[in-house]
């Protein structure tokens, strides 16, 4: 136990009220919960003599002045009224806990929602090369059918050419319907009517005779196509011709022969053939 000292009160008082203001500091926390209260006073150690504090485990005896008793501390500091952030209450680490989570949880949702926009970009970039395969793929698939019907209707042309453009009194009939096989649409019903009324009348009348054929070039001429494909899809082709029609009848001495350019017209039908779906004379 520590002695008793016979300082004056002059000399002393400075410190006996910095221990004094500390030992209210230390009852004051001690009261909050953050200290246990230290072991009891002995006998030998009076109430109003010795206090007994415990600071951060260290138990300080303070004596009291022989003569005045106790005297007021001065006004704490700003300084020694600051607490130690180690020995914060749980209720402020809690909310300072809490206040965290919230901002995190704040924080969140920026982030998702920059992600949003790069998702949606990607899905746009992807539907775009999507519709720009289908369509490269449809444009090679339509090249291809035309580059087939170029070939396919410019044959169909050479054929038809010849029966439609053709006909023989002696049996006019069979010669237009074998003409009618090869046409399809409006023109096969305009045939129809047009041989019915004024070609087959009339080639009866005077014996008329007509031959058609698709003409040969030659001399220098030889490399010169007789046919070509003027334009061409994948169910439609123009075809330019180049016929040849001697015509006999009892209205001309002997035969006449006409050199003549025919445009023809031909669609593909149904069953996948070409039929001629229109005519015209150059």
């Amino acid at each position: 136990m520590a002695k008793t000292t016979n300082r004056s009160r002059g000399s002393g008082s400075g410190a006996r009220r910095t221990m004094t203001a500390a030992a209210r500091a230390a009852t004051k926390r001690a009261e909050r919960g953050h200290h246990r209260p230290g072991p009891a006073a002995t006998d030998e150690e009076a109430p109003g003599q010795r206090l007994r504090a415990v600071d951060s485990g260290r138990t300080l005896l303070i004596e009291a002045p022989e003569e005045g008793g106790w005297d007021d501390p001065p006004e704490p500091s700003p300084e020694s009224l600051r607490e130690d952030p180690s020995q914060k209450s749980q209720e402020e680490q809690e909310e300072h806990e809490e206040q965290e989570e919230d901002e995190t949880g704040r924080g969140t949702p920026p982030r998702r929602g920059r992600r949003r926009p790069f998702t949606a970009l990607l899905c746009v970039l992807l539907v775009a090369g999507l519709i720009a395969a289908a369509v490269l793929g449809w444009r090679y698939r339509e090249g291809t059918r035309a580059e087939q019907a170029r070939g396919q209707a410019l044959a169909a042309a050479r054929q038809a050419a010849p029966v439609v453009l053709s006909y023989d009194y002696r049996h006019l009939d069979r010669d237009f319907a074998a003409a009618r096989a090869r046409l399809t649409g409006h023109f096969r019903d305009d045939y129809g009517k047009t041989t019915t009324r004024v070609v087959g009348p009339t080639a009866r009348k005077y014996h008329g005779l007509v031959k058609a054929t698709v003409a040969q070039p030659a001399g220098d001429s030889a490399t010169a196509p007789a046919a070509s494909v003027i334009s061409a899809s994948a169910d439609r082709a123009v075809v330019l011709l180049f016929v040849n029609q001697v015509t006999t009848s009892t209205q001309v001495t002997g035969s006449r022969v006409d050199l003549n350019r025919v445009r023809m017209t031909l669609t593909r039908t149904d069953d996948g053939g070409w039929k001629v779906s229109a005519l015209d004379a150059l």
